[in-house]
């Protein structure tokens, strides 16, 4: 019976629609149950025997991919996929899928879950009453303000349609944008250079490339509003931490909504110390809908694999099909 590896601390325990598909299809589902995100050394312990996996956002290095040739498929369960070594993955003939369109709605909920904390300063109201006070004061509305929109994909689209719900003017800066959309939704599409000037709130919503590695920096954040708040929901590379931890201290920003990090988990980090940072632990794509949604989707695209099928739109580096072999 080959081994299905269900690496996600969120799906411990879970009785699944993912789970019915494996089980059906005949897999032994292998759970880990260390209680956090696996690390290189357990990875390695836990893929013994493992023909495909369920993949959070553990590292499949190239250590880890060279010492196990039998694995198949990474199907991660979402749609980012920077912690796998695709190149090395392909070399070893193993085909890497990932989930589109099951998260864009989590995503975007949560972002805007991060500008409203921001905007109406919940941390410290709530924390405020609790102590016995009553800390009223004029708060922000997002309704009339800019949302900049870095990255008009689906979860960029998904943004800014809830951003239009909130009565909020639209800009988006995307490589490759998709103007109809962009046209039927009042989207005003502006060079990234415009995006940072003027929104009041930007929320970044790009995959981590060569290109956008460190995008924003202290030269890009020097570009935007010292009013301004960025929320980051997308990859915590993007942003240069060091950087932005100089622009919140000197007041050259007014406030960052983070639930991605460089490191993950991040453990201490100067950020944490700041009244005008809120923080959530990489939360944004995994309410309880999304998370089935996109295990499923994994769990077909296992299924389809290990009978020959090819599902395309799920497959990151379809170079390998001349030599994947289930």
């Amino acid at each position: 019976m080959d081994k299905v590896l269900i690496a996600p601390i969120t799906l411990a325990g879970i009785d699944g629609a993912f789970v019915r598909v494996l089980q059906e299809a005949g897999f032994e589902l292998i759970y880990p149950n260390t209680g956090a995100q696996l690390t290189e050394e357990e990875l390695l312990k836990f893929l013994a025997g493992v023909k495909a996996t369920l993949a959070g956002s553990e590292p499949y290095t190239a250590r880890v991919l060279d010492a196990h040739p039998q694995l198949r498929v990474i199907a991660r369960v979402g749609v980012g996929y920077d912690a796998v070594d695709v190149a090395a993955a392909t070399q070893h003939g193993c085909a890497v899928a990932i989930t589109p369109g099951t998260n864009e709605g989590a995503v975007a909920e949560h972002a805007f879950c991060l500008m409203l904390g921001l905007a109406r300063d919940l941390v410290a109201q709530h924390l405020g009453v609790k102590a016995g006070g009553w800390p009223r004061k004029p708060l922000l509305p997002l309704r009339g303000q800019t949302l900049g929109i870095a990255g008009l994909g689906r979860i960029g689209k998904a943004v800014a349609l809830r951003g239009a719900a909130f009565g909020m003017r639209l800009l988006a800066y995307d490589p490759v944008p998709d103007k109809v959309f962009a046209a039927h939704h009042n989207v005003m599409l502006v060079s990234f250079e415009q995006l940072l000037a003027e929104a009041d709130f930007l929320t970044l919503h790009l995959p981590v490339t060569p290109e956008t590695r460190y995008l924003i920096n202290r030269r890009t954040l020097a570009l935007m509003k010292p009013t301004a708040f960025l929320i980051n929901t997308a990859r915590g590379a993007i942003v240069n931490e060091a950087d932005l931890l100089a622009a919140l201290k000197s007041k050259r920003l007014a406030g960052a909504g983070l639930d991605v990090f460089e490191q993950e988990p991040p453990g201490k980090h100067p950020l944490f110390e700041l009244d005008n940072v809120l923080l959530t632990p990489h939360a944004g794509g995994a309410d309880v809908r999304s998370r089935d949604d996109m295990a499923l989707s994994a769990a077909q695209a296992i299924v389809s694999l290990s009978r020959g099928e090819w599902p395309a739109e799920k497959i990151v580096n379809p170079e390998v099909r001349p030599r994947f072999r289930w």
